[in-house]
């Protein structure tokens, strides 16, 4: 519970805080901060930088479970980001948590005036176009628990996603302010939108959230139950449609959308049990090697999390230790604690992960980029190596330096991040145009740089096809006499090369056998990790290259 209570504050930080923030934030003791975060750090949903604990991309494995088990995301974003396209406008698919909502995918439109909740984000369901669609299959415990929260927070601080809701005027007393009497008390007329979602099957968000933003919602129903598995939204700004246009000239090509949505779910085949994550005998380690400072509890727990995933969407007791390799009684003392905090619950034998799940760091590291992912091991590179490390793309003919780590020497590389260099000329560039068909292989001008350059296209094509075979390039003095650098590929989860890393230094440093010998096993290692980190960022959602 306490190791769950720092990942919430380290997510509400927006993804990093220092200790002694979360001391004061949490109200835990500083030992207690120092081990908790000890142990996620050993589990690599945390990086420790200095003071600071700062969430890593493989915390969103938890979530990465949910979204697995739910289905919906794998199902439905295509169709979500194919009707964003059509309609140029963004499109998100939201999910009912208690009283509240959370996104389970964005697509996102690039505007001045766009739309900045990040999957995971929870919002309050009466400032939401989605919320009475969800609230018309409450119960009384439902409505008694969404009036006794609102009593509780009337201006909605447990939010922080969504601005601050104003009080009434009588309440504040802001009679005389105009900013405050433009702002929507919203939530007041919460019951009766509700009552008109029943009956129209659709419901708008007029500016509740922020002034500006309007939505509109239709929910997508489970072909088994009725009921409703998620809600599609178009969201827009009153400068390009009010709600009341968005709901007259997009209502029935939202409508379309939600039809082969319903008829995706329906078709469906069964998914396919994936392999869970088998931690029990890790932490098992980690335990004896760190002593103390290993909260094997935390570790065992997170682990229950991520058994679910693909074809596990409900597990029994049973199911759950074998998954994890957990005693029985150790894996029902974790689901208990879970469904206490309300990140599990239990129907009748089997268990099922809620959207709370999502809130444990994935919202600030869904926006994560392939940059932010690389940098932090390329540090480690360089830090090991003592020399430069980099990260870059391929741009048409050109390499573009998206993430670099240099070193401080008298002698350095002197390359900046957004550095354009080209491509048949350096390491990085031949290592990704490696990668592809030779008919898509951009060269662009082949001159010669140096004495050394080659620029003969036949010996060139033959160097790319060695450095395919190989799985690295060296190019030693092409770009600049006296440069050396040796790159390796950076590949997708579908092995698409999406970028490379390199080490560079001056030719005195290294000859390029020790380059070969004592460099490229670090790289590939180095690699290897910006991999894994990627597979996981990217399992729900497109990580953006630069």
């Amino acid at each position: 519970m306490r190791g769950i209570a720092v990942l919430r504050r380290l997510t509400e930080a927006d993804g990093v805080s220092s200790l002694s923030g979360l001391e004061r934030a949490t109200g835990l003791a500083r030992s207690t901060v120092d081990r908790i975060t000890a142990t996620l750090a050993r589990m690599g949903y945390v990086r420790l930088d200095g003071r600071d604990a700062v969430l890593a991309p493989r915390l969103m494995e938890l979530g990465n479970a949910y979204l697995a088990a739910l289905r919906l995301p794998r199902l439905l974003d295509a169709h979500a980001d194919a009707l964003a396209d059509e309609l140029d406008e963004s499109v998100s698919l939201a999910v009912g948590d208690r009283d509240g909502i959370r996104f389970i995918h964005q697509a996102t439109r690039r505007r001045a005036m766009s739309l900045s909740f990040r999957i995971g984000d929870l919002l309050p369901a009466e400032r939401t176009a989605p919320g009475p669609l969800f609230a018309t299959e409450w119960g009384e415990t439902e409505w008694a628990r969404w009036h006794e929260r609102r009593a509780a927070d009337p201006e909605d601080r447990g939010f922080p996603t969504v601005p601050a809701r104003s009080r009434p005027i009588d309440e504040a007393g802001d009679e005389d302010d105009p900013v405050r009497r433009q702002q929507p008390t919203s939530g007041d007329d919460f019951e009766e939108r509700t009552a008109e979602a029943r009956e129209a099957g659709w419901a708008l968000d007029d500016q509740l959230i922020e002034p500006g933003l309007v939505a509109l919602s239709v929910p997508v129903r489970d072909a088994g139950s009725g009921r409703i598995a998620c809600v599609v939204s178009v969201v827009s700004h009153t400068s390009r449609h009010s709600a009341a246009d968005l709901r007259d000239t997009l209502l029935p090509r939202l409508r379309a959308a939600v039809a082969a949505m319903e008829r995706e779910l329906r078709e469906a085949p069964p998914a396919e049990p994936a392999a869970p994550s088998g931690l029990a005998g890790w932490t098992g380690a980690s335990k004896q090697e760190l002593g103390r400072e290993f909260i094997e509890s935390l570790a065992r727990g997170l682990t229950v999390i991520t058994s679910f995933g693909d074809g596990r969407a409900e597990l029994t007791l049973t199911e759950v230790a074998q998954a994890t390799g957990l005693a029985r009684a150790t894996a029902r003392r974790a689901l208990i604690t879970l469904e206490h905090l309300g990140y599990v619950t239990a129907h009748g034998r089997v268990f099922r992960l809620t959207p709370r799940v999502l809130g444990l760091g994935f919202p600030p590291l869904s926006r994560t980029s392939l940059p932010q992912i690389a940098t932090p091991h390329l540090t480690q590179l360089s830090q090991r190596l003592r020399d430069s490390a980099s990260l870059a793309i391929l741009t048409g003919d050109e390499i573009q330096y998206t993430a670099r780590v240099a070193t401080s020497g008298v002698m350095s590389v002197n390359v900046t991040v957004g550095s354009r260099l080209p491509a048949y000329a350096t390491s990085l560039g031949r290592v990704i145009l490696a990668d592809l068909p030779p008919t898509e292989r951009k060269l662009g001008e082949l001159r010669p740089l140096t004495r050394y350059t080659v620029t003969d296209p036949e010996r060139l094509t033959a160097l790319l096809d060695r450095v395919r075979e190989d799985g690295f390039a060296l190019v030693d003095g092409e770009l600049e006499e006296g440069l050396r650098s040796i790159a390796v590929p950076v590949r997708e989860r579908g092995g698409r090369v999406v970028a490379a890393v390199n080490v560079a230094m001056h030719s005195s440093r290294r000859t390029p056998e020790e380059c070969a010998d004592k460099v490229l096993p670090e790289l590939h290692a180095a690699a290897t990790r910006i991999e894994a980190d990627l597979r996981v960022a990217g399992r729900f959602r497109r990580v953006p290259n630069a």
